[in-house]
C-alpha cells in the first residue's frame, strides 16, 4: 500500500462488507482484502482504497506527438508518467509488462510532480499515459485540482462510467482515446471489456469541448476490415470530421502472434478513413508522408512532421496561410 492512504472515489458500500466500485463498467464487487480487476483499488476494512496512489511507472519528457497528439501544441514537450494498472486485458497489449503485471514503481508526490514539470519543460503540461490513467483516478483528480496552472492530458482506453468522467473532464485539457474496434465482439473477446462505454466516453468528451484525438491499432485479420474502418470513420465524422484519427501499426506481443501490420496496410486504412475525416495519420511506421497535416480545403501542408522535428506553418490565428481555413486544435505554443 502507498505511503498515503487515499480513499477511492465512486464506490458504494453494499451489505455484508461488500464494496462495489463504480469507476468503470466492470462494477467490481470486493470483499475485505480483495482487489478489483484493475488491481488499483482494494477493500481495506470496509473502505475502498486507491492502492496505486502516487506510485508511478517511470517518468520521462516526451514529444507531444508520441502520445500521439498531432493537433495539441505540436512540437512541444510533455512530462509523461502512468500507473501500474489497467482495467482492460487486451490480448495484444503493446505495454503488457507494465499494464497487466506488477512492476517496480516510484513514489511521486503531487508536489514533487508539480516541481518536476516546471523543471523539465517550458510548458506546464503533463500526460498521464503508458498504461490506463483512469485507474489512477484519485491521483489525477487530486493533482489537477491542486495545480490548475498545469494542463493535464490523458492517453486512455476510455473505459469509464459517465459520472466519474464528467467529474474529471473540467480539469482535463486534452485526451487521446484508444478505440480498439468497430465491433462489440472484439471488445468482449480480445479486450475483456465492452465497446458501448468507450463510445459513450468519446461522445461525452466531444460534447464537453475538450480537445480529443483517437487512436486505432490496426491488427491484420482482426479489426482491419473495410466495414470496421468505414464504421469508425462514420462514427467520428458524425461528431466532427475534424476529429484527428491515428491509425497505428500493431506488432505481435503478449498473447497474440498475428504477423505485424505492414506499411501498405496502414496506407490503405489511412486512405479509406480520409474519405470521411479531415485529419488521418499513420503511426508506428517509417512513412513521414502519413504524418503531415494538410489543409482540408486547399491541400497546403500546414504542419510538417518527421522523426525528430515538427514545423508549424499556421498563421497566428491557427489558420492555413494560403486559404485561411481554420485548423482544429490547440496551437498556443508555436514551434518553428
Amino acid at each position: 500500500m502507498s505511503a498515503i492512504i487515499r480513499e477511492a472515489m465512486h464506490y458504494k458500500d453494499l451489505r455484508h462488507n461488500i464494496l462495489r466500485c463504480e469507476l468503470c463498467p466492470h462494477y467490481c464487487l470486493m470483499r475485505s482484502g480483495e482487489q478489483g480487476k484493475c488491481r488499483s483499488r482494494e477493500n481495506v476494512s470496509g473502505k475502498l482504497i486507491a492502492t496505486n496512489y502516487a506510485r508511478a511507472i517511470g517518468l520521462s519528457l516526451d514529444p507531444i506527438e508520441k502520445k500521439p497528439l498531432y493537433h495539441f501544441r505540436p512540437g512541444s514537450k510533455i512530462v509523461s508518467l502512468g500507473p501500474n494498472s489497467c482495467n482492460l486485458a487486451c490480448r495484444f497489449c503493446q505495454n503488457y509488462s507494465i499494464s497487466q503485471f506488477e512492476s517496480p514503481t516510484r513514489w511521486m508526490d503531487l508536489d514533487d510532480l508539480h516541481r518536476l514539470i516546471g523543471e523539465y519543460s517550458s510548458l506546464r503540461q503533463v500526460a498521464f499515459t503508458y498504461t490506463e490513467p483512469l485507474t489512477w483516478y484519485e491521483y489525477i483528480y487530486d493533482f489537477a485540482t491542486r495545480y490548475p496552472d498545469t494542463d493535464v492530458v490523458l492517453i486512455s482506453n476510455g473505459f469509464i462510467n459517465p459520472a466519474p468522467l464528467a467529474e474529471l473532464l473540467p480539469h482535463i485539457k486534452a485526451l487521446n482515446i484508444d478505440l480498439k474496434s468497430g465491433t462489440k465482439e472484439f471488445y468482449e473477446q480480445e479486450c475483456g471489456g465492452k465497446q458501448e462505454p468507450v463510445l459513450n466516453s468519446i461522445q461525452l468528451i466531444h460534447a464537453a469541448g475538450v480537445h480529443l484525438e483517437l487512436t486505432y491499432l490496426l491488427i491484420p485479420g482482426l479489426n482491419d476490415s473495410k466495414y470496421e474502418l468505414e464504421w469508425i470513420s462514420s462514427f467520428m465524422a458524425k461528431l466532427s470530421p475534424d476529429m484527428p484519427l491515428h491509425i497505428s501499426a500493431y506488432h505481435p506481443d503478449y498473447k497474440m502472434d498475428i504477423p505485424p501490420t505492414t506499411a501498405d496496410d496502414i496506407a490503405r486504412a489511412v486512405t479509406l478513413a480520409r474519405k470521411s475525416l479531415n485529419y488521418v495519420y499513420g503511426g508506428n511506421i517509417p512513412l513521414e508522408d502519413l504524418m503531415q497535416t494538410a489543409c482540408p480545403d486547399c491541400g497546403t501542408t500546414v504542419i510538417q512532421r518527421g522523426f525528430g522535428y515538427c514545423t508549424n506553418h499556421l498563421d497566428a490565428q491557427a489558420k492555413c496561410p494560403m486559404c485561411g481555413r481554420a485548423i482544429y486544435g490547440v496551437f498556443d505554443h508555436k514551434v518553428h
